[in-house]
């Protein structure tokens, strides 16, 4: 049996963590709090209880722990900044609807001159038809009835009740 006495770096102290400011609690220290639904909350002093009690919000404070977690402080040291890079996805490795591998292919390994006369051929194709259109609505007779149907007139409407009896008083 080794029945060497337990070294002071070795004895374990089971801590609590304050809810609001996130400290460390010892044992005998602090203020347990339970509220009317049961829940209970542990706080390392009565500065931080009161400010619990008042709603006071811990990713305001500058010393709670919250605070030092969103504003990233005094995490550097430990993560030093991890970046990691971004898997770069090779495009055309599988067919698209309406588009086989081998045409994907070979319209990448087109020169940008003949990409840019094929786009500059198919935008006059689009100008032609909107052109044709155009003229075809001006060289069609215009209907005239004369009086244009009336809407409804744009003044303001009688308000309705919301609901109930037709706003009715008790």
């Amino acid at each position: 049996d080794n029945k060497t006495p337990l070294s002071p770096a070795a004895m374990v102290v089971k801590t609590e963590v304050c809810t609001f400011s996130g400290a460390r609690i010892y044992p005998g220290h602090g203020i347990t709090f339970v509220r009317q639904d049961n829940k209970t909350f542990k706080f390392v002093s009565a500065k931080v209880k009161c400010y619990f009690a008042h709603r006071w919000n811990p990713r305001k404070l500058a010393w709670t722990q919250m605070y030092r977690r969103l504003h990233k402080k005094g995490t550097l040291e430990e993560t030093n900044k991890k970046r990691t890079r971004k898997v770069q996805k090779s495009g055309a490795n599988k067919a698209i609807v309406g588009a086989t591998l081998d045409v994907i292919k070979a319209r990448r390994n087109q020169k940008p001159e003949v990409r840019a006369a094929a786009r500059e051929a198919a935008l006059r194709e689009v100008k032609e038809r909107q052109r044709a259109k155009q003229a075809a609505k001006k060289s069609a007779p215009k209907p005239s009835g004369g009086a244009k149907p009336q809407d409804k007139p744009m003044g303001k409407q009688p308000k309705q009740p919301k609901g109930g009896k037709g706003g009715q008083r008790r």
